[in-house]
């Protein structure tokens, strides 16, 4: 059975398409036929086609719409024949559904659908846990100032809460993503690894630990919550 690795983290700059790209190499170094979905190919993708002719039309995505994709998705990754797909930022959608305005209680119950969809693929979340503020800067530091008003510019023309308006807002949103996110995963028993004070660590540090909260789910099927402090 194909293991979906998903990859999310606290806040842009904590690591996660350097984690993404540090275990698509490694895995298929050890002989594993792996999917490296980036965060970008959700526009190109071809069971996505739909979420992007939606997206580009109107602005949003229904709810039926990403189920129907992921569905897709689910067809071709058993198909394929792919040991392992490692997916930046892309299920379980929780920032989207924030940006478009959905509340916990619509997102709880899309979770259940998305779930029954995803099971076949035994889905796991690798969550970069840390300092959205201290994050936040490794992200300026990375892309530049012009970086962070853009940023902040596009969270403030969603639907989120508490609204974003500066650094210091986006902050604050950031806690609220997190928290929802991480509640989500855990509600639906999704499989669960947390590596804290992840904008802390070297991506060398970060891809050992996220290797051995692995090690259960590409050896034997488990469901357990594991947070690791290294």
């Amino acid at each position: 059975m194909t293991v979906l690795i998903t990859v999310w983290g606290a806040s842009p700059g904590v690591g996660k398409s350097t984690l993404c790209a540090g275990l698509s190499q490694r895995l298929t170094d050890t002989g594993l036929r792996v999917d490296h979905f980036r965060e970008e190919e959700i526009l190109t993708r071809a069971q996505f086609s739909a979420v992007a002719d939606e997206f580009q039309a109107t602005g949003t995505v229904a709810l039926e719409t990403l189920i129907a994709a992921t569905a897709e998705f689910a067809d071709a990754v058993e198909a394929s024949g792919d040991h392992v797909v490692i997916t930046d930022a892309l299920m379980p959608f929780v920032p989207t559904l924030l940006a478009m305005g959905h509340g916990e209680e619509t997102i709880d119950a899309f979770m259940t659908d998305l779930t029954e969809v995803l099971a076949r693929l035994r889905p796991v979340m690798v969550f970069l846990d840390g300092n959205a503020e201290s994050a936040l800067s490794r992200a300026v530091a990375r892309e530049g100032e012009q970086w962070l008003d853009w940023y902040i510019d596009k969270l403030a023309g969603y639907h989120v809460t508490p609204p974003v308006a500066d650094a210091a807002s986006a902050v604050k949103y950031l806690l609220r993503e997190r928290a929802v996110t991480l509640g989500a995963a855990r509600r639906k028993n999704w499989g669960l690894i947390v590596i804290e004070r992840a904008d802390e660590l070297s991506p060398g540090e970060v891809l050992r630990a996220a290797e051995q909260g692995l090690k259960p789910w590409l050896g034997r099927p488990s469901h357990d919550c594991i947070d690791l402090r290294p």
